[in-house]
């Protein structure tokens, strides 16, 4: 659409122009415009407004001023105001409440300038991966790994063992010792075992190739309690990707210290709230937004089929603003570590890189 003002400018420049002795359509070439729509120009009335210009619209199921204010106020509550839209819709369901889709919160909130980037990031890149492991029930398929916690002393740290559950992603052992040593993950893994009856030939414990994973005591205590290991290639930590996404989703917590633990009881007080929040607060986006305590302990199914008919219930009350099916709540029934080939495994949704900047 081109303004009356400007419009008005072009017939000028293409009037000199023919006076000067060119042709109309060479001119209106030079402008980007046709012949046609010149002619058309100069047969309206001087001041005719491109009528297209003037035309409103608005969807009628576009969101009333009062369900934007209530959106707003509940990304923005104490109770919301430092999660993302992604951890918002869940929770909202889990309390029987129904304001927009996820994509209407992300909408609203951009348009309101409350989203931003979580921050630079190195681009993924594509690994390779050692044999094909899958897993459909709790207690089936472990993975460990060890990551560093800073120390006030210059050039030493407490080192993290974490060993979690892949199908519920629950944190089922953990430790915080003041070395790297097999003889101390042997330890952790007889108490997770104790724990979590694992009987003989029931786990596959997968890790990379580091020194404790590899220690003759580590493997001593593998083989009498009957535990598979499964080891990633050498010098590839990707392999181990489970336990690499969850350090990272712990080390970029709000919460993480920025200052250095100055004792071992600090580092583990420290990481047993951390623990705590993640196994019984954090809703996984890879589990269809349930804690892993939730899905470990098998309650996830009725989580998300109450979840399924509140949606169900909110687009029977207003068809016009879901286009296709609602949001997929089934449960993820099988999860694989490094397959050989795509498997067929249930859809999953992708979770936004975005953090909320609230108002």
């Amino acid at each position: 659409m081109t303004a009356l003002e400007e419009r008005n400018t072009m017939i000028g420049w293409i009037g000199e122009a023919t006076l000067a002795g060119a042709r109309q359509a060479p001119a209106c070439k030079v402008l980007g415009l046709s012949a046609r729509t010149v002619q058309r120009w100069q047969s309206a009335e001087s001041d005719a407004v491109d009528g297209r210009s003037l035309r409103q619209y608005e969807p009628p199921h576009k969101l009333s001023a009062d369900e934007r204010a209530e959106l707003l106020a509940v990304a923005n509550s104490a109770e919301f105001g430092h999660l993302p839209p992604s951890q918002i819709i869940p929770r909202l369901a889990d309390q029987q409440r129904y304001i927009a889709s996820e994509s209407t919160f992300y909408r609203v909130l951009k348009a309101e300038k409350q989203l931003a980037h979580r921050r630079s990031e190195r681009p993924t890149h594509a690994r390779s991966k050692p044999r094909a492991v899958c897993a459909d029930t709790p207690n089936q398929l472990f993975s460990w790994d060890i990551t560093y916690l800073p120390a006030t002393i210059r050039g030493q740290y407490f080192y993290l063992y974490l060993f979690m559950d892949v199908f519920s992603r629950k944190i089922v052992g953990w430790q915080v010792y003041a070395e790297e040593s097999s003889a101390q993950a042997s330890e952790v893994l007889k108490d997770l075992c104790a724990r979590e009856a694992i009987r003989p030939n029931q786990v596959i414990l997968h890790s990379d190739n580091g020194g404790p994973m590899k220690g003759a005591t580590m493997l001593a205590t593998l083989q009498a309690l009957g535990v598979m290991p499964s080891l990633s290639r050498p010098g590839v930590s990707n392999d181990n990707p489970y336990s690499e996404s969850l350090f990272k989703t712990l080390k970029y917590r709000p919460a993480y210290p920025l200052e250095a633990f100055d004792t071992l009881f600090a580092a583990r007080t420290w990481v047993a709230g951390l623990v705590r929040w993640y196994n019984h607060e954090h809703r996984h986006s890879a589990i269809r937004f349930v804690t892993p305590a939730e899905r470990h302990a098998h309650l996830d199914q009725e989580i998300l089929a109450r979840r399924a008919t509140l949606y169900e219930r909110a687009r029977q009350r207003n068809p016009l603003r879901w286009k296709g099916p609602t949001r997929n709540w089934q449960r993820i029934r099988v999860v694989h570590l490094n397959p050989d080939h795509a498997e067929p495994t249930d859809a999953t949704e992708q979770p936004r890189n975005y953090q909320r900047k609230a108002a």
